[in-house]
């Protein structure tokens, strides 16, 4: 993903943490808000030490890009989120991976469906 694509400063992931709203499931916890003035969206990937070493962090963190790159046309504009991986994922095929972010997007309401 471009760098434009990405939440980046210490400042910006804490105004999504604190003023955004926040969305779980046994995987992932998702913390998004709107920014209507903005022309795309922005996403952050936050993986704990709980995960594993450097390169199972980093392995999860390619998963979850890669799954979001995938999801981008359906995917809303005008928000900034933050993905957040618990400790199951590091084990996870990267269907799985996709299928439980596929998941906890619509509960934060950051996927929107093509078909309504």
């Amino acid at each position: 993903m471009r760098k434009s694509y990405r939440v980046k400063k210490e400042a910006e992931f804490q105004r999504v943490f604190t003023q955004g709203k926040s969305c779980a499931n046994r995987q992932f916890v998702v913390y998004m808000i709107e920014k209507p003035e903005q022309i795309h969206f922005r996403v952050g990937i936050s993986v704990g030490k709980k995960i594993g070493n450097a390169v199972a962090r980093n392995w999860v963190k390619r998963r979850i890009r890669q799954s979001l790159t995938e999801l981008k046309p359906q995917l809303k504009q005008d928000c900034d989120f933050i993905v957040i991986a618990r400790p199951g994922v590091a084990w996870m095929e990267m269907a799985e991976v996709k299928d439980h972010l596929i998941h906890v997007l619509r509960l934060a309401n950051v996927l929107v469906d093509e078909d309504k």
